[in-house]
């Protein structure tokens, strides 16, 4: 049977949506912190368990039955590598023997500045000595988040820092990459392996925001900004310094060091990466970031 954690989240419910067209209900296994949540798969036969990765004893018999699985990294950045470790440790011991994780594109680079990266790199790590087979889906940026809450908040704002440069990065649609993690785990030839996913083109945040100024009919300003004039500017909003300063369902679950290295990892190249991974184990070509921004121009501000 095969697992998908986190399978009332974004990504999660997709995976379980496009996977239940490859494989009989029975053999899916769905866990999340909020099994009420997955009511519609449990009433098409699915398997719907309650997980959480703080909560070990609840762990086993909520993989117990799986071979392979999907570990959907969590939201915590800076403080979910013992969530995963948890997380991996447990299904070994379930009878898991292959585990797919969603990770971050040049995660395994020492010197790529993204923190972020480090959450990731070290989640890798534990699957490499857990005795299971994996496979690391190194996600680019997603183009929904550049569709739906970096033009928003450009248009609302009137402008966007940015301390990207000229650095480039070819945005991957989540859809694309949620149809490469259920044709990983539901194909052979996979296993112990990094992929990276790209979208079909490498732009430039000034190359992505006139798409999205074209699309709307008028010009979206980025302004180049420093890492520390971004530092600033995420004060501005709120934003936490660090990790560890994140309010849990807080009203901002991220920090503005991850955001500014992240930035930064874009300016230096780490982001300037372009493959076929995405069509030639999905079967489809992926979305380019115009056609993810036409899916949500109508929650754009006017």
């Amino acid at each position: 049977m095969i697992i998908i954690t986190g399978a009332s989240g974004q990504f999660g419910r997709a995976a379980a949506e496009l996977l239940l067209q490859k494989v009989p209900a029975g053999q899916i296994i769905l866990t999340s912190r909020s099994p009420e949540k997955l009511a519609e798969f449990k009433k098409q036969g699915a398997h719907v368990r309650y997980a959480d990765f703080d909560d070990t004893e609840s762990l086993g018999s909520a993989f117990e039955g799986g071979t392979k699985m999907l570990l959907i990294s969590t939201a915590r950045v800076g403080t979910r590598v013992s969530q995963h470790r948890n997380a991996i440790e447990a299904a070994v011991a379930a009878g898991v023997n292959h585990i797919a994780y969603t990770s971050i594109i040049s995660a395994d680079e020492p010197d790529n500045p993204a923190i972020v990266k480090l959450d990731h790199r070290a989640t890798e790590e534990i699957m490499e000595q857990s005795g299971a087979d994996w496979t690391f889906l190194r996600d680019s940026q997603y183009a929904e988040a550049i569709a739906g809450a970096m033009v928003p908040g450009a248009l609302i704002a009137g402008k966007l820092p940015d301390n990207c440069g000229e650095g480039k990065v070819a945005f991957v649609s989540r859809d694309d990459c949620v149809a490469v993690a259920v044709g990983v785990l539901t194909q052979e030839g996979h296993r112990n392996k990094a992929y990276d996913l790209t979208g079909p083109e490498l732009l430039t945040i000034p190359e992505a925001m006139a798409i999205a100024g074209e699309i709307i009919g008028r010009p979206i300003e980025v302004v180049p900004a420093g890492d520390e004039d971004m530092f600033a500017y995420f004060d501005s909003l709120g934003a936490p310094r660090h990790a560890s300063d994140i309010v849990p369902d807080g009203p901002i679950p991220w920090s503005s060091d991850d955001m500014v290295t992240f930035g930064q990892a874009i300016r230096e190249g780490y982001f300037n990466k372009i493959n076929d991974n995405v069509e030639r184990i999905s079967g489809k070509a992926p979305k380019s970031l115009r056609e993810v921004m036409l899916t949500h121009r109508h929650l754009w501000p006017v």
